[in-house]
């Protein structure tokens, strides 16, 4: 019996009243798991008892001492009393690492927050601290040793993903913590001491199935795998079937050839193909069939390319380009902290190109030479002076056409004005994080301010 069978013999079990006294949903699907939890507890709490007998908790932020005060407390009106806990921890240990590598991969674009906290759980069931990561300390990581605790990153991969989650994590100011010691105590109270009528959810990415607390639920309760089928075509039907679902509630259709266009670019993945058919959805308006020209439209560009056409913009002071190509990635669901991150580092790199440029040691540069001269002329002088004086210099380290871009456009802004863009961009990155403005205008603002100098 395949999950979605299994899935819906729970949650008609849940409907006859066969409630479990805890239920572990684990597994690729995070769209799937969202889905089945909502279910879940609009079927075990009425409506009148979701706000006062429901307990939420987040897998970064969890408390085991919470956590059990949560479990034993009794509700705060009679009947039944959910405690949730969502992307857990107590079920990773180091076989979960290269499950956990794969979702940091999956989730850097779309949700850069979890990914980070998910990078972090890394380190610390691999042993190490941010700091060895830092300042491209990474490189220092043989490609052996890293291939064999992520389970396989091809030769090269991680220098496309490994910089940007450092990046992200040293700006959210992500500290290294003990990882909690509180499994063996909530397999304790599950075993013997959780009060009846009380249920405890939790939702994993990765886990370890020999762990005591796995080994409890499977036991005492249920437990639902939801990783991503590995057969292409049910895979396909999951998709299609999801896909249906969704256009069914919003009064929509698809013409055939559109759902398989959508499917193609986004290799049937069901989390992904949801997302852009959310958004095929507000692009057609009242329309209510979405054609393959539609899907041609929105989802045809790729983050990356969009990300890179932003930087151009911006380094080309076309504040109009620039203006539509944000408002693509925020469309396609890129976090406005990876975008501003890239801004900060193209500015960054700008600056200090500059800054190379005024030492006088780069004279024969000029900003009419094309790449193959800059090359040979430019790039030796750099990668001597770097190495000869020891300091890591961050740009030194990037491939050689980010660093004759870097120097090339480096000309059209002044080192103050690079320096203001600069603070411009830190508190921009402060207002996004603190403040609860709208981040789509607090990025329209950022791009006009660069681009009019």
């Amino acid at each position: 019996m395949d999950h979605d069978s299994i899935s819906e013999k729970v949650l008609a079990d849940i409907k006859r009243g066969k409630i479990a006294s805890c239920y572990l949903l684990y597994g690729d699907e995070e769209y799937l798991i969202s889905e089945t939890l909502k279910e879940m507890i609009v079927l075990i709490l009425p409506d009148g008892g979701r706000d006062l007998n429901l307990v939420y908790m987040d897998g970064d932020r969890e408390d085991v001492d919470r956590l059990r005060e949560a479990l034993l407390t009794p509700p705060l009106i009679p009947g039944k009393k959910i405690v949730v806990l969502r992307d857990t921890r107590l079920l990773y240990s180091r076989q979960s690492l290269p499950d956990l590598a794969r979702k940091i991969r999956e989730n850097l674009d779309h949700d850069p927050l979890r990914a980070s906290r998910d990078f972090m759980n890394f380190l610390r069931m691999a042993g190490w601290k941010l700091d060895d990561f830092r300042d491209e300390n990474w490189k220092t990581i043989g490609e052996d040793q890293w291939s064999r605790i992520t389970g396989g990153d091809e030769p090269g991969e991680r220098d496309k993903w490994l910089p940007k989650i450092v990046d992200i994590c040293v700006r959210e100011g992500l500290a290294d913590k003990e990882l909690l010691d509180g499994e063996e105590e909530i397999s304790k109270i599950l075993s013997s001491e959780i009060p009846e009528g009380h249920c405890l959810i939790i939702t994993a990415g990765a886990v370890d199935k020999r762990k005591r607390l796995f080994k409890v639920m499977a036991e005492r309760g249920v437990v639902l795998n939801f990783n991503r089928s590995k057969v292409e075509e049910k895979q396909k039907g999951q998709m299609l079937e999801a896909a249906g679902d969704v256009l069914r509630k919003k009064g929509k259709s698809m013409d055939p050839e559109a759902m398989i266009a959508l499917g193609r670019k986004t290799g049937f993945d069901l989390r992904k193909s949801v997302a852009e058919l959310e958004k095929l959805i507000a692009y057609t308006g009242e329309r209510r069939r979405i054609g393959e020209t539609d899907v041609e439209d929105i989802v045809g560009k790729t983050k990356e390319d969009s990300i890179f056409e932003l930087t151009a913009s911006l380094t080309g002071k076309n504040p109009g380009k620039a203006l539509l190509t944000m408002k693509d990635l925020l469309d396609q669901g890129v976090h406005s902290l990876v975008i501003l991150a890239m801004i900060i580092r193209e500015m960054r790199f700008l600056l200090h190109a500059k800054l190379l440029i005024a030492t006088g040691r780069f004279s024969l540069f000029d900003s009419r030479m094309d790449f193959s001269r800059f090359q040979k002329t430019i790039l030796p002088i750099l990668k001597e002076w770097s190495s000869a004086s020891g300091d890591r210099l961050e740009l030194a380290g990037q491939h050689p056409y980010v660093i004759y871009n870097a120097f090339k456009f480096s000309e059209r802004f002044s080192r103050d004005e690079l320096v203001r863009h600069l603070e411009s961009l830190l508190d921009v990155d402060l207002a996004l994080k603190t403040t609860g403005q709208d981040p789509r205008l607090l990025m329209e603002r950022l791009i006009i301010s660069l681009c009019s100098g």
